[in-house]
């Protein structure tokens, strides 16, 4: 039975930036199923209805950040396989991190319950600079 969640994107210091809301196979399952889920979604949607910025987890490399997002340097479709292996990359690497009901998941195989209450947040961490 399907179920669905929603998912933020916050700032390490609790601001949301963005909210969706993503369809899941079931009431458990691993990191690496929720984040294949939520790229496989985003990229669909952007897909679909071509909008000026993409908002997803991860930009896509020939993209500029904008206000809204980031925007294609070149109009097209994205493929999601390639998003996916990127936030895949993005997480093992701790440029993600992701926390599911106040707890932070350290490993792709690690597995979640979603319930009604589940709250799920992930925070894109920005390399520091050296002057």
């Amino acid at each position: 039975m399907p179920k669905s969640v929603t998912v933020c994107d916050e700032t390490m210091t609790g601001n949301m930036l963005h909210q969706r809301t993503i369809d899941l196979p079931g009431h458990r399952i691993t990191i690496r199923e929720l984040i294949r889920n939520r790229v496989f979604q985003e990229v669909r949607d952007f897909n679909e209805n071509q909008p000026d910025d993409y908002n997803g987890l991860v930009q896509p490399s020939d993209a500029e950040p904008t206000e809204g997002g980031c925007r294609l340097r070149i109009p097209r479709k994205i493929n999601w396989r390639q998003q996916y292996e990127r936030a895949v990359s993005a997480f093992r690497s701790k440029q993600i991190l992701i926390v599911v009901d106040d707890r932070q998941v350290d490993s792709l195989h690690d597995e979640v319950r979603i319930t009604a209450d589940t709250r799920v947040s992930f925070f894109r961490l920005a390399p520091l600079v050296a002057g």
